[in-house]
């Protein structure tokens, strides 16, 4: 069993007419995730919007969600700056969190070892369990192989890695290098199914915001042995995982759409990524539409 489950839904910040966040729904929308197939949380990532949301926010958003779910949630608290990060994962440690999701510094494109030791710092800021997010097409920056196996060996609650790379080779070189207590969850829903033939436990997800029940049914029909079937889990997921995200409509602006149309208040996003472009949510009801067929 993975440490925060296999299906761990980057779930979004639901935000009022106003675009203040919305605390009541966001309880709501993570009891409802809890329930619809999502093992784990993941709150203030970007597809939580993270670059928007102030401290206090975020703070506030960990505490009043950890507290209303049973499933572990994990807290976004990385940022360019080492030091506000340091600072963001001790605060977070004394809301509930399970741990800590912290994304590689952007645009600064630091060195291997300055990443290593801004992974490092942050983990030391507390004691619990830390994962790296590894996604280079928004940093920048790749965390290299050798340096993940680094973190792993030497900082005892850096324990896992969200893998956005976009590389199963490397990831399977990765997986071989670590310690087997050390955990790979893929952070790209397409890739899913590639990461866990080379040994991921779970994933990171988007569209398990709409398809958590799927995705979990892939994961585990691939753990037992049923290829056929998680192939056939992933075809049926291969829609959602286009409409995620695009050029004209970025992640999380289809994701919100799709959970407005499915009744939930999750507002539009704060700009620069909102609002939805017009037609969005037609897209969404007709996914939904196919989706209900494939069930029939």
């Amino acid at each position: 069993m993975a440490r925060f489950g296999a299906v761990v839904t980057a779930m979004v910040t639901p935000f009022d007419d106003d675009l203040g966040v919305d605390y009541d729904a966001a309880v709501s929308l993570a009891r409802w995730l809890g329930d619809h197939g999502s093992d784990g949380l993941v709150l203030a990532g970007t597809t939580g919007e993270s670059p928007t949301l102030t401290d206090d926010e975020k703070l506030e958003l960990f505490r009043t969600v950890a507290q209303a779910v049973t499933v572990p949630v994990v807290a976004g608290v990385g940022s360019a700056d080492t030091r506000h990060s340091v600072e963001l994962a001790r605060a977070a440690a004394t809301t509930g969190v399970a741990g800590l999701l912290v994304v590689t510094p952007y645009y600064s494109r630091p060195s291997q070892a300055g990443l290593f030791a801004h992974f490092s710092a942050v983990a030391g800021a507390t004691d619990l369990p830390v994962v790296v997010y590894d996604i280079p097409p928004r940093t920048g920056r790749k965390v290299a192989t050798a340096t993940l196996v680094a973190l792993a060996r030497e900082v005892a609650n850096v324990v896992a890695v969200k893998d956005a790379a976009g590389n199963p080779a490397e990831s399977a070189r990765l997986v071989t290098a670590a310690p087997g207590s050390f955990e790979l969850y893929s952070g790209d829903d397409g890739f899913t199914l590639p990461l866990l033939a080379v040994g991921a436990v779970g994933v990171i997800s988007v569209a398990s915001h709409w398809v958590g029940p799927t995705m979990g049914a892939m994961i585990q029909a691939f753990e037992k042995g049923d290829v056929a079937g998680a192939r056939r889990h992933n075809q049926r997921m291969l829609a959602s995982f286009a409409f995620e995200t695009g050029d004209d409509a970025p992640n999380p602006v289809p994701t919100k759409a799709m959970l407005r149309v499915l009744g939930h208040h999750v507002g539009q996003c704060r700009p620069p990524m909102g609002p939805a472009p017009e037609g969005l949510e037609d897209r969404a009801r007709q996914l939904q539409a196919e989706l209900q067929g494939d069930d029939a």
